[in-house]
């Protein structure tokens, strides 16, 4: 799938992993993932879905640094926890806010398969042994899965990770992480209530 990559996302990365610290930005970026799939959402559910979304997302964050320590790169230990989350989505049919066509779904379970089967995780289960708090019910409209429609979805992007930098240029696979890179640029250690669209996938 194609997600963007920026400095901000390798500090989050280390931000994740440290102590203490990675608890902060852990709940900062929850937060902004709220904020930016339930922008996605439709209006007239949005509410009722973010404590659905809040701890799904609270989850991820143990799947994301559980990647990384299994030696994935940031683009795909990140693209994991997207791939959870459209699951998640197509499930409640919550078409409007996946990231992909419902159509690429095996795809790219297919691409973290081994992965995945480690942990449990299919379409029908994105948390798989992440699961390890309640999340809320939230509302289905499982109808809107007879005609998809995807208006924030990018397609074509099934076989490989794709990132694209702040020049707009895309990166097969990602980009290697600057050599000295400052936690205080992650979310959580800084005001950043007004660069939410900075870590937009």
């Amino acid at each position: 799938m194609k997600i963007r990559q920026n400095l901000r996302h390798f500090a989050a990365k280390k931000a994740l992993t440290m102590p203490v610290v990675g608890d902060i930005a852990t709940d900062k970026l929850v937060d902004l993932h709220v904020r930016v799939f339930g922008e996605k959402a439709d209006p007239a559910h949005r509410e009722e879905r973010e404590p659905h979304m809040a701890a799904f997302f609270d989850c991820t964050f143990d799947t994301y640094v559980r990647a990384l320590e299994e030696d994935f790169t940031e683009a795909e230990a990140r693209e994991i926890t997207h791939i959870q989350a459209n699951f998640d989505f197509y499930n409640h049919g919550w078409t409007e806010m996946m990231e992909f066509p419902a159509d690429e779904l095996e795809e790219h379970y297919e691409r973290y398969e081994a992965f995945f089967e480690r942990y449990e995780i299919d379409i029908a289960n994105p948390l798989g042994d992440f699961r390890t708090q309640e999340i809320p019910a939230a509302d289905s409209t499982p109808e809107r899965l007879n005609e998809p429609k995807h208006p924030h979805a990018v397609g074509g992007f099934a076989d490989d990770v794709y990132v694209e930098d702040d020049d707009g240029e895309i990166h097969v696979g990602g980009q290697e992480a600057p050599d000295d890179v400052d936690v205080e640029v992650a979310p959580g250690m800084q005001n950043v209530d007004n660069e939410t669209d900075e870590f937009e996938a």
